[in-house]
């Protein structure tokens, strides 16, 4: 884990300041990858580019995106990580379907899902990345899965953040996370571009 910040020590930042970072990213970034810090609210760590709290209070944590940083393994090179400050004493369980999922004593809010949902298509829209499929906007655990070391795998170092999300909008059941994300990114994004009136 890289250093850690407090997110009390540290002025929030806002969507346009995510949007002007991902304008001067442009033509450098070919993949999103979602996480969650595995800590506790009010912990922003500086291998994500940019951190969510509870609140969906938004933290930048370098200058610029095209800036490496050591979010997903092997997966880092023009790639920007957006992360969750939660999920600390989170754990999956033995089942390969995640039905055994705890999120842990600081599990992700929906404050901080619908703001994730919202910098994800606010980056995805100014660096031109697909939301219809997970080619290049996914959560650690899809990459994990991708790469072999996710939940079943058997590797010690198995990921699985935003493997499965609670859908506050919808009935609060566990879902798949990066399904919901990306979703809630493309409404967001009709949304901003007046395709429907949205409610």
């Amino acid at each position: 884990m890289g250093r850690m910040y407090l997110a009390s020590n540290m002025t929030p930042d806002t969507l346009d300041d995510v949007r002007r970072l991902a304008q001067n990213a442009r033509g450098f970034i070919t993949d999103l990858y979602l996480h969650w810090t595995a800590g506790w609210y009010g912990q922003c760590y500086d291998d994500y580019h940019i951190c969510i709290d509870r609140d969906g209070s938004i933290y930048i944590m370098c200058d610029q995106l095209y800036r490496r940083k050591n979010h997903t393994w092997r997966r880092n090179t023009n790639a920007v990580g957006v992360s969750l400050c939660c999920c600390a004493d989170a754990a999956a369980g033995s089942d390969l379907e995640g039905k055994q999922i705890n999120l842990g004593s600081a599990p992700p809010t929906q404050e901080q899902i619908e703001v994730m949902a919202q910098v994800t298509a606010v980056i995805a829209d100014e660096c031109d990345l697909r939301l219809d499929n997970a080619d290049h906007v996914m959560t650690h655990c899809e990459a994990a899965f991708k790469d072999h070391y996710g939940p079943g795998s058997g590797d010690p170092e198995t990921r699985w953040d935003l493997w499965k999300l609670p859908d506050y909008c919808g009935d609060g059941k566990m879902t798949d996370g990066g399904s919901l994300l990306r979703g809630k990114a493309a409404w967001y994004q009709r949304k901003w571009r007046g395709e429907f009136r949205g409610d």
